[in-house]
């Protein structure tokens, strides 16, 4: 049996361009191209790329998020039809979870972080104590479970981006997405929620796909890494030999450029 959880074949998505005439001939702005791409089980894989590379557009696709112009997707060797109604695609809900980058944007400041975090719960019908589970997993990602009835404005920037994980998984998924999830907290909350991460794939057995611009969080987390050029996957591999000997020159000059956050800083309040 194969152990490839998560798998895409010659994923392409290109968006229509605004036309400036008329009768202008559509033109289209492509956002990936021929991309493939596999992640193993209990694997965790860094996509890196300078803004406008493709990353989120291949985590969006990868997720259903996005229907792909061409291309495949199959999650544990199911199709995935991003097409489907959202009813239809509840299978997939159940065993994916993201994170966003932005903490603050992420969460409805009009609900208790309780409902935030029971929310896929509900979304998928999934049984059981769900305030059980929500006080549960509130501990997981380090809070305290009297939290739930608290809102997301009395949070620092760092427990805001805990809530966010334990939303991400409080339905037990098997892979978790993070889609800059980092980059908008302050370096020293960068390295606790980093390493919350870390535990979080030990303990529950998690797949991690991290989309991140800081090469720091891919060397520390990951065990493969994909570079993205323009839509395209231009290099990949195991993370110590492509950032250690790249041997595509875009990649070697985005090593270069890309600052790398100390993971032995102090931890920061509030985190």
């Amino acid at each position: 049996m194969s152990d490839i959880l998560l798998s895409a074949r010659g994923l392409s998505r290109r968006y229509p361009a605004p036309r400036t005439r008329l009768f202008d001939k559509r033109q289209f702005t492509v956002g990936l191209e021929d991309a493939d791409i596999d992640v193993r089980a209990g694997s965790a894989v860094g996509i890196i790329g300078e803004s406008g590379s493709g990353k989120s557009t291949l985590v969006r696709l990868l997720l259903a998020l996005d229907s792909p112009t061409s291309g495949t997707v199959e999650f544990d060797g199911r199709p995935v039809d991003a097409s489907a109604s959202a009813r239809s695609l509840h299978w997939l809900r159940r065993q994916t979870g993201i994170v966003f980058q932005d903490p603050y944007a992420s969460l409805d400041p009009r609900m208790s972080v309780g409902r935030i975090v029971a929310e896929p719960l509900r979304a998928l019908g999934i049984d059981g104590d769900r305030r059980a589970r929500v006080r549960e997993v509130l501990e997981d990602v380090g809070l305290e479970p009297e939290m739930a009835a608290r809102f997301p404005h009395e949070f620092s920037g760092g427990q805001r981006q805990r809530i966010a994980i334990a939303r991400a998984v409080a339905h037990r998924p098997r892979l978790l997405i993070g889609d800059e999830p980092l980059s908008a907290l302050d370096v020293t909350v960068r390295a606790q929620i980093l390493e919350l991460l870390a535990e979080l794939r030990v303990r529950d057995g998690l797949t991690l796909v991290m989309v991140s611009h800081d090469i720091g969080v891919v060397q520390n987390l990951c065990d493969e890494v994909v570079v993205m050029k323009d839509g395209r996957i231009v290099e990949e591999g195991p993370t110590e030999k492509v950032l250690l000997q790249p041997q595509v020159s875009y990649t070697r000059r985005l090593l270069a450029s890309i600052p790398v956050i100390d993971r032995g800083g102090s931890a920061a309040d509030g985190a």
